[in-house]
Protein backbone atom coordinates (compact mmCIF):
# COMPACT_ATOMS: atom_id res chain seq x y z
CA UNK A 1 0.00 0.00 0.00
CA UNK A 2 1.44 3.57 -0.89
CA UNK A 3 1.31 5.72 2.80
CA UNK A 4 2.10 9.34 2.94
CA UNK A 5 4.13 9.30 6.13
CA UNK A 6 3.86 12.95 7.67
CA UNK A 7 6.02 14.99 10.27
CA UNK A 8 8.91 12.62 9.48
CA UNK A 9 12.49 13.19 11.31
CA UNK A 10 15.44 10.73 10.60
CA UNK A 11 14.82 8.27 13.09
CA UNK A 12 11.07 8.07 11.87
CA UNK A 13 12.42 6.66 8.76
CA UNK A 14 14.77 4.47 10.37
CA UNK A 15 12.49 2.66 12.23
CA UNK A 16 9.50 2.76 9.88
CA UNK A 17 11.84 1.57 7.24
CA UNK A 18 13.19 -1.62 9.22
CA UNK A 19 10.16 -2.60 10.19
CA UNK A 20 8.32 -2.46 6.92
CA UNK A 21 10.02 -5.99 6.02
CA UNK A 22 10.46 -6.60 1.97
CA UNK A 23 9.16 -3.14 1.75
CA UNK A 24 5.82 -4.56 1.84
CA UNK A 25 4.32 -0.89 1.79
CA UNK A 26 5.42 1.93 -0.36
CA UNK A 27 6.37 4.48 2.28
CA UNK A 28 6.64 8.16 1.05
CA UNK A 29 8.29 10.51 3.99
CA UNK A 30 7.50 13.96 4.23
CA UNK A 31 8.92 16.06 6.84
CA UNK A 32 6.30 19.07 7.16
CA UNK A 33 3.13 18.60 9.32
CA UNK A 34 -0.12 17.67 7.97
CA UNK A 35 -2.80 20.21 7.77
CA UNK A 36 -5.43 21.72 5.15
CA UNK A 37 -2.15 23.65 3.38
CA UNK A 38 -0.27 20.54 3.20
CA UNK A 39 -3.11 18.23 2.77
CA UNK A 40 -2.41 18.09 -1.63
CA UNK A 41 0.71 16.05 -0.99
CA UNK A 42 -1.80 13.23 -0.07
CA UNK A 43 -3.18 12.81 -3.48
CA UNK A 44 -2.58 9.51 -4.83
CA UNK A 45 -1.85 7.80 -1.22
CA UNK A 46 -4.71 5.81 -0.36
CA UNK A 47 -2.76 5.82 3.36
CA UNK A 48 -2.02 8.38 5.35
CA UNK A 49 0.77 8.16 8.68
CA UNK A 50 0.14 10.98 11.01
CA UNK A 51 1.56 12.01 14.26
CA UNK A 52 0.23 13.62 17.35
CA UNK A 53 1.06 17.40 16.25
CA UNK A 54 -0.19 16.86 12.53
CA UNK A 55 -3.82 19.01 12.38
CA UNK A 56 -6.40 16.43 11.80
CA UNK A 57 -9.60 18.84 11.92
CA UNK A 58 -12.50 18.54 9.69
CA UNK A 59 -11.26 20.82 6.50
CA UNK A 60 -8.03 18.63 6.55
CA UNK A 61 -9.92 15.52 6.91
CA UNK A 62 -12.22 16.09 3.94
CA UNK A 63 -9.52 17.22 1.72
CA UNK A 64 -7.60 14.17 2.29
CA UNK A 65 -10.64 11.88 1.79
CA UNK A 66 -11.09 13.97 -1.74
CA UNK A 67 -7.84 13.21 -2.45
CA UNK A 68 -8.78 9.42 -2.16
CA UNK A 69 -7.37 8.63 1.65
CA UNK A 70 -9.23 6.04 3.41
CA UNK A 71 -6.54 4.97 5.72
CA UNK A 72 -5.43 7.24 8.34
CA UNK A 73 -3.17 5.43 10.61
CA UNK A 74 -1.64 7.42 13.85
CA UNK A 75 2.04 6.95 15.27
CA UNK A 76 0.17 7.39 18.84
CA UNK A 77 -1.86 6.19 21.08
CA UNK A 78 -3.70 9.84 22.03
CA UNK A 79 -6.07 10.67 18.83
CA UNK A 80 -7.45 13.91 20.72
CA UNK A 81 -6.12 15.80 17.69
CA UNK A 82 -8.33 13.86 15.39
CA UNK A 83 -11.81 15.07 14.55
CA UNK A 84 -13.55 11.90 15.19
CA UNK A 85 -17.13 12.86 14.07
CA UNK A 86 -15.37 14.20 10.84
CA UNK A 87 -14.02 10.76 10.10
CA UNK A 88 -16.74 8.85 10.62
CA UNK A 89 -18.65 10.66 8.34
CA UNK A 90 -16.01 10.68 5.91
CA UNK A 91 -16.04 6.73 6.21
CA UNK A 92 -11.80 6.82 6.84
CA UNK A 93 -10.66 3.85 8.91
CA UNK A 94 -8.60 5.33 11.90
CA UNK A 95 -5.76 2.90 13.58
CA UNK A 96 -3.40 3.85 16.51
CA UNK A 97 -0.62 2.60 18.59
CA UNK A 98 -2.53 2.03 22.02
CA UNK A 99 0.54 1.11 23.60
CA UNK A 100 4.51 1.21 22.66
CA UNK A 101 6.42 1.68 26.24
CA UNK A 102 4.72 2.40 29.27
CA UNK A 103 7.83 2.06 30.73
CA UNK A 104 9.79 5.23 28.68
CA UNK A 105 6.93 7.40 29.91
CA UNK A 106 6.84 6.46 33.31
CA UNK A 107 10.84 6.01 33.51
CA UNK A 108 10.61 9.99 32.29
CA UNK A 109 8.14 11.19 34.47
CA UNK A 110 10.06 10.37 37.25
CA UNK A 111 13.29 11.16 35.97
CA UNK A 112 11.68 14.73 35.93
CA UNK A 113 10.69 14.30 39.68
CA UNK A 114 13.88 13.47 40.71
CA UNK A 115 16.04 16.36 38.54
CA UNK A 116 13.29 19.03 39.55
CA UNK A 117 13.62 17.72 43.37
CA UNK A 118 18.03 17.37 43.32
CA UNK A 119 18.25 20.63 40.48
CA UNK A 120 20.17 18.25 38.64
CA UNK A 121 19.57 20.46 35.95
CA UNK A 122 20.80 23.70 37.56
CA UNK A 123 23.48 21.72 38.96
CA UNK A 124 24.86 20.61 35.77
CA UNK A 125 24.76 23.91 34.45
CA UNK A 126 26.71 25.32 37.90
CA UNK A 127 29.76 23.02 37.72
CA UNK A 128 30.26 23.74 33.39
CA UNK A 129 30.64 27.47 34.98
CA UNK A 130 33.14 25.90 37.74
CA UNK A 131 30.52 27.32 40.15
CA UNK A 132 30.29 24.41 43.22
CA UNK A 133 28.28 26.20 46.00
CA UNK A 134 25.58 24.00 46.69
CA UNK A 135 23.18 27.33 47.72
CA UNK A 136 19.94 26.96 46.27
CA UNK A 137 20.45 23.09 45.59
CA UNK A 138 18.83 21.90 48.68
CA UNK A 139 16.09 18.99 47.57
CA UNK A 140 14.19 16.39 49.69
CA UNK A 141 14.23 12.56 50.35
CA UNK A 142 11.55 10.92 48.18
CA UNK A 143 11.06 8.36 50.80
CA UNK A 144 7.92 8.97 53.06
CA UNK A 145 6.49 11.61 50.75
CA UNK A 146 2.72 11.27 49.25
CA UNK A 147 2.47 10.95 45.64
CA UNK A 148 -0.45 11.24 43.91
CA UNK A 149 -1.44 9.85 40.48
CA UNK A 150 -4.24 10.81 38.13
CA UNK A 151 -4.84 7.97 35.78
CA UNK A 152 -3.58 4.49 36.66
CA UNK A 153 -3.93 2.75 33.67
CA UNK A 154 -0.17 1.21 32.40
CA UNK A 155 1.84 4.39 32.42
CA UNK A 156 0.27 5.70 35.77
CA UNK A 157 1.05 1.81 37.38
CA UNK A 158 4.31 1.99 36.08
CA UNK A 159 4.88 5.16 37.60
CA UNK A 160 3.38 4.18 40.92
CA UNK A 161 5.84 1.05 40.98
CA UNK A 162 8.37 3.05 40.49
CA UNK A 163 7.66 5.29 43.23
CA UNK A 164 6.79 2.51 45.62
CA UNK A 165 10.71 1.53 45.00
CA UNK A 166 11.66 4.92 47.00
CA UNK A 167 9.24 4.55 49.71
CA UNK A 168 6.77 6.51 48.80
CA UNK A 169 3.00 6.87 50.05
CA UNK A 170 0.81 6.65 46.93
CA UNK A 171 -2.56 7.87 46.24
CA UNK A 172 -4.64 7.46 43.02
CA UNK A 173 -7.73 8.47 40.66
CA UNK A 174 -9.13 7.00 37.55
CA UNK A 175 -12.72 6.37 36.75
CA UNK A 176 -11.65 2.68 37.86
CA UNK A 177 -8.91 1.03 40.22
CA UNK A 178 -6.08 -1.01 39.21
CA UNK A 179 -5.46 -3.81 40.48
CA UNK A 180 -2.12 -3.76 40.34
CA UNK A 181 -1.51 -0.73 42.08
CA UNK A 182 -3.92 -1.54 45.26
CA UNK A 183 -1.10 -4.20 45.47
CA UNK A 184 1.97 -1.63 45.68
CA UNK A 185 -0.90 0.06 48.91
CA UNK A 186 -2.42 2.92 46.87
CA UNK A 187 -5.27 4.10 48.25
CA UNK A 188 -7.80 5.87 45.65
CA UNK A 189 -9.46 9.02 47.16
CA UNK A 190 -11.18 11.71 45.32
CA UNK A 191 -9.20 14.14 42.87
CA UNK A 192 -9.74 17.24 46.05
CA UNK A 193 -8.38 14.37 48.84
CA UNK A 194 -5.35 13.84 46.40
CA UNK A 195 -4.71 17.30 45.50
CA UNK A 196 -5.01 18.09 49.79
CA UNK A 197 -2.81 14.99 50.59
CA UNK A 198 -0.16 15.32 47.94
CA UNK A 199 3.59 16.00 48.13
CA UNK A 200 3.76 15.39 44.30
CA UNK A 201 1.01 14.97 41.25
CA UNK A 202 1.52 13.45 38.32
CA UNK A 203 -0.69 13.59 35.61
CA UNK A 204 -0.96 10.30 33.40
CA UNK A 205 -4.68 10.73 32.04
CA UNK A 206 -6.39 10.98 28.38
CA UNK A 207 -7.08 14.32 27.01
CA UNK A 208 -11.33 14.23 27.10
CA UNK A 209 -13.46 16.73 27.13
CA UNK A 210 -13.84 16.34 31.11
CA UNK A 211 -10.02 16.12 31.81
CA UNK A 212 -9.48 19.45 29.85
CA UNK A 213 -7.57 21.92 32.01
CA UNK A 214 -7.97 19.33 34.74
CA UNK A 215 -5.64 21.79 36.84
CA UNK A 216 -6.73 24.93 36.77
CA UNK A 217 -6.86 27.69 39.60
CA UNK A 218 -9.49 25.73 41.75
CA UNK A 219 -7.56 22.59 41.70
CA UNK A 220 -4.38 24.52 42.21
CA UNK A 221 -6.03 26.33 45.43
CA UNK A 222 -6.57 22.88 46.81
CA UNK A 223 -3.28 21.93 46.69
CA UNK A 224 -0.37 22.13 49.30
CA UNK A 225 1.77 24.69 49.68
CA UNK A 226 5.06 24.15 47.40
CA UNK A 227 3.06 20.91 45.62
CA UNK A 228 5.29 19.50 42.90
CA UNK A 229 3.47 18.95 39.69
CA UNK A 230 4.46 16.70 36.33
CA UNK A 231 2.61 16.34 33.44
CA UNK A 232 4.08 13.42 30.74
CA UNK A 233 0.68 13.32 29.07
CA UNK A 234 -1.07 15.75 27.35
CA UNK A 235 -0.60 19.92 27.34
CA UNK A 236 -4.17 20.61 27.53
CA UNK A 237 -4.79 19.20 31.40
CA UNK A 238 -2.96 21.77 32.90
CA UNK A 239 -4.41 25.66 32.28
CA UNK A 240 -0.94 27.14 31.71
CA UNK A 241 -1.87 30.77 32.67
CA UNK A 242 -2.89 29.24 36.53
CA UNK A 243 -0.55 27.28 36.76
CA UNK A 244 2.29 30.52 36.41
CA UNK A 245 -0.16 32.29 38.95
CA UNK A 246 0.96 29.25 41.18
CA UNK A 247 4.45 29.03 40.35
CA UNK A 248 4.68 33.17 41.10
CA UNK A 249 2.92 32.78 44.08
CA UNK A 250 4.90 30.14 45.78
CA UNK A 251 1.39 27.31 45.49
CA UNK A 252 3.82 25.48 43.02
CA UNK A 253 6.83 25.10 43.97
CA UNK A 254 8.43 22.67 41.31
CA UNK A 255 7.33 22.36 37.82
CA UNK A 256 7.96 19.91 35.43
CA UNK A 257 6.51 19.78 31.65
CA UNK A 258 7.22 16.99 29.11
CA UNK A 259 4.06 18.51 27.24
CA UNK A 260 2.32 21.81 26.76
CA UNK A 261 -0.56 23.13 25.64
CA UNK A 262 0.17 25.33 22.75
CA UNK A 263 3.21 22.92 21.70
CA UNK A 264 1.78 22.46 18.37
CA UNK A 265 4.33 25.15 16.76
CA UNK A 266 7.05 24.56 18.99
CA UNK A 267 7.94 20.85 20.13
CA UNK A 268 9.81 18.21 17.62
CA UNK A 269 11.50 21.35 15.78
CA UNK A 270 14.85 23.23 16.29
CA UNK A 271 13.65 27.15 17.17
CA UNK A 272 16.96 27.66 18.39
CA UNK A 273 17.55 30.41 15.62
CA UNK A 274 14.35 31.88 15.96
CA UNK A 275 12.40 34.38 18.18
CA UNK A 276 9.76 32.43 20.19
CA UNK A 277 6.31 34.34 19.89
CA UNK A 278 4.70 31.99 22.64
CA UNK A 279 5.02 34.42 25.26
CA UNK A 280 3.22 32.55 28.08
CA UNK A 281 6.20 29.49 27.32
CA UNK A 282 8.63 32.67 27.32
CA UNK A 283 7.27 33.34 30.77
CA UNK A 284 7.82 29.54 32.32
CA UNK A 285 11.04 29.26 31.13
CA UNK A 286 12.12 32.27 33.42
CA UNK A 287 11.26 30.18 36.69
CA UNK A 288 14.04 28.40 38.38
CA UNK A 289 11.75 26.01 39.38
CA UNK A 290 10.62 24.69 35.89
CA UNK A 291 11.99 22.09 34.13
CA UNK A 292 10.61 21.83 30.58
CA UNK A 293 11.01 18.91 27.61
CA UNK A 294 9.85 18.82 24.30
CA UNK A 295 7.52 15.96 24.30
CA UNK A 296 10.23 13.30 25.17
CA UNK A 297 9.60 10.99 27.15
CA UNK A 298 8.19 8.80 24.64
CA UNK A 299 11.45 8.78 22.85
CA UNK A 300 13.27 5.44 23.42
CA UNK A 301 14.25 2.73 21.12
CA UNK A 302 12.04 0.26 22.74
CA UNK A 303 9.26 3.03 21.73
CA UNK A 304 9.81 3.79 18.57
CA UNK A 305 10.76 0.37 17.33
CA UNK A 306 7.01 -0.78 18.60
CA UNK A 307 5.72 2.44 17.35
CA UNK A 308 6.79 1.43 14.05
CA UNK A 309 6.18 -2.06 13.91
CA UNK A 310 2.87 -1.99 14.97
CA UNK A 311 2.20 0.83 12.66
CA UNK A 312 3.08 -1.06 9.61
CA UNK A 313 1.26 -3.96 11.22
CA UNK A 314 -2.27 -1.87 11.36
CA UNK A 315 -1.70 -0.82 7.87
CA UNK A 316 -1.02 -4.60 6.57
CA UNK A 317 -3.98 -5.63 8.61
CA UNK A 318 -6.33 -3.30 6.17
CA UNK A 319 -4.90 -3.43 2.96
CA UNK A 320 -5.64 -7.49 3.34
CA UNK A 321 -8.83 -6.75 5.17
CA UNK A 322 -8.45 -8.64 8.35
CA UNK A 323 -9.61 -6.94 11.71
CA UNK A 324 -7.37 -4.78 13.32
CA UNK A 325 -7.03 -4.98 16.85
CA UNK A 326 -5.48 -1.03 16.82
CA UNK A 327 -8.76 0.22 15.38
CA UNK A 328 -11.18 3.18 16.87
CA UNK A 329 -14.57 2.11 15.49
CA UNK A 330 -15.79 5.69 14.71
CA UNK A 331 -19.24 4.24 13.80
CA UNK A 332 -19.67 3.73 17.55
CA UNK A 333 -19.34 7.55 18.15
CA UNK A 334 -23.15 9.32 18.91
CA UNK A 335 -24.32 11.04 15.86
Amino acid sequence: MKVAVFSTKSYDRTFLEAANVGGQHDLVFFEPRLNLETSVLTAGFPAVCAFVNDSLDAKTLRAIAQNGVRLLALRSAGFNHVDLAAARDLDLTLVRVPAYSPYAVAEHAVAMILSLNRKIHRAYNRIREGNFALDGLLGFDLHGKTVGIVGTGRIGAITAKILHGFGCRLLGYDVSQNPDCEALGMEYVSLQELFAASDIVSLHCPLIPETYHLIGAGAIEQMKPGIMLINTSRGQLINTKAVTKGLKSGKIGYLGLDVYEQETDLFFEDLSNQVIQDDVFQRLLTFPNVLITGHQAFFTEEALKNIAESTIANITDFEQGRTCPNQIYLDKLKK
